[in-house]
């Protein structure tokens, strides 16, 4: 029995990827604008980099490529959540940081929504091409 999904599904879910992830990289870009300097705004500016190119990933490949961006993207989203959390307890590379600090609970929540929604499209992309095997 193959198990497929809706393309409109599907589509959604890359969609809300993409905008979550493009939603990060613009939080650490804001953040870069309004002074966060040093070797943290340059980490931010390849975060945000990173952000945007695998939104444009989300929405733009196809097959095996798809999925090695859904994975990529999510991994990217648990390191910079991970690495905020650890900022916020035990600090980072000397780096801390605190729950009042600009954008920090706002970034937590897109972040954490972001890892379910990636979660979900890579399980959804992974079982579509499950399912498109067992069909042959």
């Amino acid at each position: 029995m193959a198990t497929t999904t809706s393309p409109r599904a599907l589509w959604v879910l890359r969609f809300l990827s993409a905008v979550f992830l493009a939603v990060t990289g613009g939080i650490h870009l804001f953040l870069v604008f309004n002074g966060t300097g040093g070797i943290l705004g340059i980490a931010f500016v390849l975060n945000a980099v990173a952000g945007l190119v695998l939104a444009i990933a989300m929405l733009v490949l196809r097959g095996r490529l798809l999925e090695l961006a859904s994975v990529l993207s999510l991994l990217f989203l648990i390191a910079t959540l991970g690495a905020l959390l650890l900022a916020l307890t035990v600090g980072l590379f000397g780096i801390s940081s605190s729950w009042d600090f600009l954008l920090v609970p706002q970034t937590v929540i897109v972040e954490s929504i972001g890892i379910v929604v990636l979660a979900v499209t890579t399980v959804f992309l992974f079982r579509q091409r499950r399912g498109a095997v067992a069909d042959r």
